[in-house]
């Protein structure tokens, strides 16, 4: 294969890492024939969780990758069928829609989304959204709909995004970013005695993971760990639950619960499961767990042996720091969409990346940034943070060299199935191999919110 961008270097300030050779990888190196190296971006971020796992278990070459698993993954919702029947998309009211003077994108998938864009736009039906948003610009829809807790960003093009403040701030510093516990802290805690498996497709055995997140990202970074044998537990929000579809595509090699965080009973919970946690892996907002003494620094004082990654649309600094946001949203703001523009009968408008490669990216970002952690534990003894945004890594995209609009073609995906609570699921398994074996997810996604609140 030609080069592969080397995402790793933010993971080389680790001990663990500073020597270890990436990943190998196979296969074309082009497929989606795009304007952005968005295939460069893929195999990058699976080539980074690869590296890490062979820092971690000490053998060099043993985790590797190829196009045709990586350009599958990238996709699994897509290629995912559930009793025969492909996944919704977007629903009727997400999407690109015009305003007075340009183009907006929304994201009303979730129903209290949808509610509060309506509210936001005085419309009590979805049919009015576009009416009320051919009456205002594009910045002011924004302002008005984000004002209200929705969820929406103006279409913007590159240049417009690289002059807003929330640029510095995204393109600032590295794709990763590493913080270490602080002196002193959690002197009379007791560290994990976890080591890695020697058995090659299940290193993370016995590696207790608290997964908080939700969506895409964050759910396919514990997907991964799941598959590598950790015992991943995730817990949603009972009053906000998952889409269906999204939940069953990452809920592989996982267990589910519901637990509200605001009740002080189920809060102390939670406390005990990070006691003898190895890994948090947090996906909310910057800053929207920290209520709940759920904010990295605050865990790491009290255990500097966790390892605490988490991941948020717009990054922990600027305007935007604390503002809710997706994938979809991320190409809009920051030039993506307007690059992949086009003109129809109906005049010019706003397109996207042929898969939803911010969110994945960042997904195996985390999960190598988790692994390089626990590489780096075993070296020393501490654990240590790692944060990641979706804005970032469409900075990390748009910094990657340009490529020819024309490459090879890939294979039909290694479809697999599995029986499942939801129906037989057809779907395409993770995008590492081991000593050269493509691994396997070993259980289907259970019954969404049915496990309890403990480790295996």
């Amino acid at each position: 294969m030609d080069s592969v961008p080397d995402l790793t270097g933010s993971l080389r300030v680790l001990e663990a890492l500073k020597a270890q050779p990436v990943a190998p990888s196979d296969g074309p190196r082009q497929w989606w024939n795009g304007l952005l190296d968005v295939e460069g971006l893929a195999l990058g971020a699976v080539q980074a969780a690869a590296t890490s796992l062979n820092a971690l278990v000490g053998v060099p070459g043993r985790y590797t990758l190829a196009s045709g698993s990586t350009a599958a993954s990238f996709d699994s919702l897509g290629h995912l069928r559930i009793a025969g029947v492909k996944p919704e998309g977007f629903a009727p009211m997400s999407g690109f829609r015009r305003t007075s003077d340009g183009w907006i994108r929304l994201h009303a998938n979730y129903p209290h989304h949808a509610a509060r864009l309506m509210a936001a736009l005085s419309v009590s039906t979805p049919q009015d959204v576009e009416h009320a948003l051919l009456r205002m610009t594009s910045l002011t829809a924004e302002e008005a709909i984000t004002a209200n807790n929705g969820v929406a960003a103006a279409v913007r093009t590159r240049d417009d995004w690289v002059a807003t403040p929330m640029h510095g701030t995204a393109s600032a510093g590295p794709w990763i970013r590493m913080s270490r516990p602080p002196t002193g802290a959690g002197e009379t805690s007791q560290p994990s005695r976890w080591v890695p498996s020697a058995v090659p497709r299940r290193p993370l055995a016995g590696l207790k993971v608290l997964d908080l997140t939700r969506v895409i990202a964050g759910p396919t970074a514990t997907r991964l760990l799941g598959a590598l044998g950790a015992d991943v537990l995730r817990i949603d929000p009972p009053q906000l639950p998952e889409l269906s579809d999204v939940f069953i595509d990452s809920g592989f090699d996982k267990r589910s619960a519901e637990a509200d965080l605001r009740e002080p009973a189920v809060m102390e919970g939670i406390r005990r499961l990070i006691e003898s946690a190895d890994v948090v892996v947090t996906g909310y907002r910057d800053g929207g767990l920290d209520r709940f003494g759920l904010a990295p620094e605050t865990l790491l004082l009290d255990r500097p042996d966790l390892v605490i990654v988490t991941l948020s649309a717009w990054g922990s600094g600027g305007p935007w720091k604390g503002r809710r946001g997706f994938d979809s949203l991320v190409q809009a703001a920051c030039g993506v969409a307007e690059r992949y523009g086009c003109t129809t009968e109906d005049g010019w408008m706003p397109g996207a990346l042929p898969v939803q490669a911010l969110d994945h990216a960042t997904g195996y970002g985390l999960a190598a940034a988790a692994i390089a952690l626990l590489a780096e534990r075993l070296r020393s003894g501490r654990g240590g943070a790692a944060r990641l945004s979706l804005a970032r890594t469409a900075e990390e995209l748009f910094q990657l060299p340009a490529v020819a609009s024309h490459g090879g073609s890939l294979p039909e995906p290694d479809f697999r199935v599995i029986d499942s609570p939801y129906g037989r699921l057809r779907y395409v398994g993770p995008p590492i191999m081991a000593d050269g074996v493509p691994l396997e997810y070993s259980k289907g996604p259970v019954r969404y919110g049915t496990s309890q609140l403990r480790w295996q």
